[in-house]
């Protein structure tokens, strides 16, 4: 806890300060990675999606046809990458979304 006077401020928990976040949209590039994320009235960028996910600032989730997955950080070769979590329902896929 934070003092303030003589009064004390608790800080606020990762629960509380994560911003969720739903995904309608993403962006991709010519080989079909996704390179951000959109919804309705913002975008993000991969860079700044990844930030967010990893520093516990926002949480994306999508949701079609009444399933919702989250987003997550993945890594291959070393290199980030955003994707859903595994369900066997394309639909609410990063890759099937409409481009931003």
């Amino acid at each position: 806890m934070k003092r303030s006077g003589s009064c004390a401020v608790p800080k606020p928990t990762t629960k509380e300060s994560t911003v969720a976040v739903q995904v309608t949209k993403s962006k991709k590039d010519h080989d079909g990675d996704i390179t951000g994320l959109c919804g309705d009235g913002w975008s993000h960028s991969k860079s700044e999606a990844v930030s967010n996910i990893r520093t516990n600032a926002s949480y994306y989730y999508v949701s079609v046809g009444g399933r919702t997955v989250n987003v997550r950080v993945g890594q291959r070769g070393g290199r980030d990458y955003l994707t859903t979590s595994a369900d066997d329902y394309s639909p609410n896929n990063l890759d099937d979304l409409d481009d931003c």
